[in-house]
């Protein structure tokens, strides 16, 4: 049974940091891409970026690159986004995913969590 429990979510003020966990069970981590998206009340899920199987490669979305930094421990089957530099307009629910791929671009994401609430005041 695949399962993936997204954490670390919160509330923060604008400009501050928050680092979210993904706990990956029931499928073969090491060797898939992994991906973290967002949604916003009334809009659709969005990429935020992805890792490549070994973390040797990352994307990530204009609007968060520079700010959000993707990393995986394969060895703990766990991948985390850290967040920095928050704005209001990242306010959302994070959700950590796995990719048919072991590369990036990962391709299509199968598996997802239920997600992690990111708020950020003003």
């Amino acid at each position: 049974q695949v399962q993936l429990v997204e954490s670390g979510g919160g509330l923060v003020q604008a400009g501050g940091s928050l680092r979210l966990s993904c706990a990956a069970s029931g499928l073969p981590f090491s060797s898939r891409a992994m991906g973290w998206f967002r949604q916003a009340p009334g809009k659709e899920r969005e990429f935020v970026g992805e890792i490549g199987w070994n973390g040797g490669r990352r994307n990530y979305a204009d609007s968060v690159k520079g700010r959000f930094t993707i990393s995986r421990d394969n060895a703990k089957n766990m991948v985390y986004l850290q967040l920095n530099s928050l704005k209001p307009e990242d306010t959302a629910v994070y959700y950590c995913a796995v990719a048919a791929g072991a590369i990036v671009p990962g391709g299509e994401y199968r598996y997802w969590g239920q997600g992690t609430q990111v708020t950020v005041s003003s």
